[in-house]
C-alpha cells in the first residue's frame, strides 16, 4: 500500500486561523516536511501539537534532491505532511513538485485546507472577485517586469499579485505605466496580522504611497482591463496586441482571432494591422 501526501495549510498571520485538522494531521505524520524548521516549531507550540514523526526541512534551495526521498516514502507506505510557512504548499511556495512525484507514483494526494494570502486579499480589496486570476511573483527585473506586465495588460480578470515590500513601489509604477495610473488596485499588507493594511485607490497614487516605508507581506490586487469599444482601437494597438499574444507563444493566426474578438472587428482588418506594422518596421 502506497502512503498519503497531506497538502496542510497554514496560517497567514495569526496561529488561531489554523484549521483544525492541522494539529492532528501534524501529530499523526510519519514525516513532516516543512519549509522552514523553525517556523513549524513555533507554530507547533501555539497549536499545541507534537509532531512524533520525523521533520525534514523541504525549501526552494533542497526541493528538486529532497523530492525523490520523500516520494520513495510515500511509495513505502508513509504518511507525509507539507507546510510551507504561510498558506497552501505549492502555491507560489514549494510543493509542486513533490505534488507532481507523488501523482507520478500513484500515490494519493490530499490538502488540509487553510487561509490563503490570494483570497483574503482578493476579498478584501473591493475589486471584482467573479473572476481573477493569480500572477505570482512579478520579475525582479525592471525589462522583464514590463514585459510580463504587458503581456496581461489587457486581461479583463481582477489580478492577483504577491510582492515584496522593497519592490512595491518600482512594481506599483511599472504597473501604472504599463496598466494606466487610474486603474483601481489594492495593496494589502500584513493580512490577519496586528499591522493588517488595506491601502486602496488608483495605481499612480498607490505608487507614491508606496514610495514611503511600507513593510511586511504584501499582496497586490488590480481590476481587471476594461473592455474596448468596438472599433475604438487604431491600427497600432490591433498590431501591438497581436505581437503580445505571439512572444507569449500563441500562433499568430490564433492571436489575430483573439484580438478581432476583443475588440469587436473583423478579423480582416488586424490582419491588415499587422501586416502595415511589419512593413513599417521593414
Amino acid at each position: 500500500m502506497t502512503g498519503t501526501l497531506v497538502l496542510a495549510g497554514t496560517p497567514i498571520g495569526d496561529p488561531s486561523d489554523a484549521p483544525p485538522r492541522l494539529a492532528a494531521e501534524l501529530g499523526a505524520a510519519d514525516i513532516v516536511a516543512a519549509e522552514d524548521t523553525r517556523r513549524l516549531r513555533r507554530l507547533t507550540q501555539a497549536l499545541g501539537a507534537e509532531p512524533k514523526g520525523r521533520v525534514v526541512s523541504y525549501f526552494e534551495g533542497n526541493e528538486a534532491a529532497r523530492t525523490p526521498e520523500l516520494a520513495d516514502a510515500l511509495e513505502n507506505g508513509a504518511r507525509v505532511v507539507l507546510v510551507t510557512d504561510a498558506g497552501m504548499p505549492s502555491v507560489s511556495d514549494p510543493g509542486y513538485r513533490l505534488v507532481a512525484a507523488a501523482v507520478e507514483r500513484g500515490v494519493r494526494v490530499t490538502a488540509v485546507p487553510g487561509p490563503s494570502a490570494v483570497l483574503t486579499a482578493l476579498a478584501l480589496s473591493g475589486l471584482p472577485v467573479d473572476r481573477f486570476c493569480f500572477e505570482g511573483f512579478p520579475p525582479r527585473k525592471q525589462g522583464e517586469r514590463l514585459t510580463r506586465l504587458r503581456e496581461v495588460a489587457d486581461e479583463r480578470r481582477t489580478l492577483v499579485w504577491f510582492e515584496s515590500p522593497h519592490r512595491l513601489e518600482a512594481t506599483l509604477s511599472a504597473m501604472a505605466e504599463v496598466f494606466g495610473a487610474e486603474r483601481p488596485a489594492a495593496v494589502c499588507r500584513e493580512l490577519t496580522k496586528t499591522y493588517e493594511e488595506v491601502k486602496r485607490g488608483p495605481l499612480g497614487e498607490l505608487a507614491a504611497w508606496a514610495a514611503g516605508d511600507v513593510r511586511g507581506e504584501i499582496t497586490v490586487v488590480v481590476r481587471g482591463a476594461e473592455p474596448p469599444e468596438p472599433g475604438a482601437l487604431d491600427a497600432a494597438e490591433l498590431a501591438r496586441r497581436v505581437a503580445v499574444r505571439e512572444e507569449a507563444g500563441e500562433r499568430r493566426k490564433e492571436a489575430i482571432a483573439e484580438v478581432a474578438k476583443e475588440a469587436g472587428v473583423p478579423k480582416r482588418e488586424v490582419f491588415d494591422a499587422v501586416v502595415a506594422a511589419k512593413n513599417t518596421r521593414s
